[in-house]
């Protein structure tokens, strides 16, 4: 049985006084007593420093699975940032891609309202040049008209049947164009 009470030190060990024995040296039952108490003594501090060592090797343990967990989350943290940075960086290539292609397709769309445009006005002169070229001609026919009447005003008188409020019969009545006619000439 240990006794909880008895702590041997080195000092107990240094300063311990056997009981002399009759013969000279010391009684043997103190010595055996002695030598049982230290071999006890020391079989508990044997099992006590196995028991820290082993809580050492736990704690040992324990620390080693938290410096691994720190250095994954550090790399974690780390590798999160640098995604962050590549997302970002990522977007931001794509925004600029965004831009120059609507760019693009702006100026482009620009480019071709411009063209039908030109197209447009180069198709409104030529219908100016047809208008132009529609009324010359007009005005030649009407002329002609004309000049064809006021040829057959200059031709012999109807017979005396014919009515003289006719205007046109009158050959010193002002001859008249229709309004019209007019407005088609002058142009």
């Amino acid at each position: 049985m240990i006794d909880d009470s008895f702590r041997l030190t080195s000092v107990d060990v240094k300063h311990h006084d056997f009981r002399p024995a009759r013969l000279g040296g010391y009684e043997k039952s103190s010595v055996e007593e002695f030598r049982d108490r230290v071999a006890e003594e020391l079989e508990r501090l044997t099992r006590a420093n196995q028991e820290l060592d082993a809580k050492a090797k736990g704690f040992h343990e324990q620390l080693r699975a938290f410096r691994e967990r720190d250095k994954a989350l550090n790399d974690a943290l780390i590798s999160a940032q640098q995604l962050r940075a590549e997302i970002r960086e990522q977007a931001e290539r794509e925004a600029q891609l965004i831009l120059r292609e609507a760019r693009a397709e702006g100026e482009r769309l620009l480019e071709a309202a411009r063209g039908e445009i030109r197209k447009l006005e180069a198709e409104l002169k030529q219908l100016e040049k047809s208008r132009r070229a529609y009324l010359g001609q007009l005005r030649a026919i009407v002329e002609r008209q004309l000049a064809e009447l006021d040829a057959t005003d200059t031709a012999p008188a109807r017979p005396p049947e014919a009515t003289r409020n006719d205007s046109y019969d009158d050959p010193r009545a002002e001859k008249k164009t229709p309004a019209w006619l007019d407005s088609l000439i002058k142009e």
